[in-house]
């Protein structure tokens, strides 16, 4: 099993970025797929879901209205499209598989996002 996130790297406050995540090892539309992120010194906390058929969407209420998770499952691969991006918009970010029948939970290795003038 393997969820591999897209390099994030450094964008400038106003910015946009998409960030991928790609999956292997298991069935892939089965799955609810989430967006954490982790800002320093912070807990992690959950940005944005997607159930396993795309049709329902959530979101924290920070990012409401400048992210949007979406996902191809032919592809078997969550995006998070990230705009209007500030200065607290830098974290660690890492992509999340969770299975609600058989529990699986898998884990991306995180990718580090950092939004700077």
């Amino acid at each position: 099993v393997q969820l591999v996130e897209s390099w994030g790297g450094l964008v400038q406050p106003g910015g946009s970025l998409r960030l991928s995540c790609a999956a292997s090892g298991f069935t892939f539309h089965y799955y609810v797929m989430k967006w954490y992120r982790q800002a320093p010194g912070k807990e992690r906390e959950l940005v944005a879901g997607v159930t396993s058929d795309g049709g329902r969407k959530t979101y924290a209420e920070s990012v409401k209205g400048r992210f949007t998770i979406s996902r191809d499952n032919r592809r078997k691969t969550v995006y998070l499209q990230m705009d209007s991006l500030t200065v607290e918009d830098t974290a660690i970010s890492y992509c999340r598989s969770y299975e609600m029948t058989t529990a699986h939970d898998y884990w991306g290795q995180g990718t580090q996002l950092t939004v700077s003038s």
